[in-house]
């Protein structure tokens, strides 16, 4: 346990070393920061992009977060990227892993398709919205609220609680009339779990602002599907989790058309970016078993508060 908790310290601070001298590589000099190519080979952003995905990768898993919550800050923060098409990029970085995942957790009755299609009808419609508003405000004002956010997402990792089965006496009249209930076989306790939700109308209201967020920034919105279903509607923590997973393949969709019809969406970046996340969690998978997850989660927590502080220092014009 010991070798593998040095193992993943190692990383950590390969990922911190990768985009420290990433961001010196264009801090010296301000015509790299200006063209990206300048002074290096066509291949090098794109290497590194690779590299530092691979390890954010294994992190997200590690830390049971999206890539896209990941990919954002630190690429925004510490690369010589324009802000909209590395929001691009983190669309289609956290919408390849839910196509991925989604078709899975569909036939294994963990995602439930009755609790996402009226969310992300929402979500959706909303996504295209903050996409369209993300794009129209100056960059310096979005990397302002970028940094806001993700400095409030280290808050809510900090503070929120989950429930595995949280206590629902009675379904409310939406959801009913909606039929959204189910049955799902819990391994842990060898029996199956009937579950249904309440609160319904509060939290597809939460969805409107869930989905503004996962446009405008282009996050994904994992971190904050799963407390919305699972805290304020009452879904049990897998549900909530496996749904939140298949509702970003709809909601990211949605957003990601927007920046690929503004042309915001570079293969050289988001190629090397998608492979880097998606190599990178099958590592994490295969570590997870076997990691302290009080460790990783601080870990990921220090990650996004470094680059939530350093996005929010770049939009005041003082990083």
């Amino acid at each position: 346990m010991k070798k593998w908790g040095g193992i993943l310290f190692v990383l950590f601070c390969t990922l911190l070393l990768f985009v420290t001298l990433s961001n010196s590589a264009f801090a010296a000099d301000p015509n790299v920061a200006a063209d990206p190519t300048a002074e290096h080979a066509w291949w090098f952003w794109p290497l590194v992009l690779f590299v530092v995905t691979f390890l954010m990768g294994i992190f997200a898993v590690l830390g049971g977060v999206g890539g896209g919550v990941l990919y954002v800050p630190i690429i925004s923060g510490f690369f010589p990227f324009h802000l909209d098409f590395v929001r691009g990029a983190g669309l289609l970085v956290a919408l390849t892993g839910a196509l991925a995942a989604g078709p899975g957790l569909l036939k294994s009755s963990l995602a439930s398709l009755r609790l996402a299609i009226p969310v992300a009808l929402i979500a959706s419609t909303c996504a295209i919205i903050g996409a369209m508003i993300g794009l129209a405000l100056p960059t310096n004002i979005v990397q302002i609220f970028l940094g806001v956010v993700i400095l409030c997402i280290c808050v809510l990792m900090l503070t929120a609680k989950k429930s595995t089965f949280p206590d629902v006496q009675q379904s409310d009249k939406l959801s009913s009339a909606l039929r959204i209930y189910g049955v799902y076989y819990e391994d842990s306790l060898g029996k199956d779990i009937d579950w249904k939700i309440h609160r319904t109308p509060i939290g597809l209201f939460l969805f409107v602002g869930v989905g503004v967020m996962a446009g405008m920034f282009g996050l994904g919105a994992g971190w904050a599907n799963v407390p919305v279903l699972n805290l304020v509607m009452g879904a049990p923590l897998k549900i909530s989790v496996a749904t939140s997973k298949f509702l970003l393949s709809i909601t990211d969709t949605s957003a990601a058309w927007i920046y690929l019809n503004k042309g915001c969406v570079i293969p050289l970046m988001v190629v090397p970016s998608v492979v880097g996340i998606m190599l990178g969690s099958f590592v994490g998978v295969r570590l997870l078993k076997i990691a302290k997850p009080n460790l990783i989660r601080w870990m990921v927590i220090a990650i996004l508060g470094f680059a939530g502080l350093k996005a929010l220092l770049k939009g005041l014009g003082v990083g």
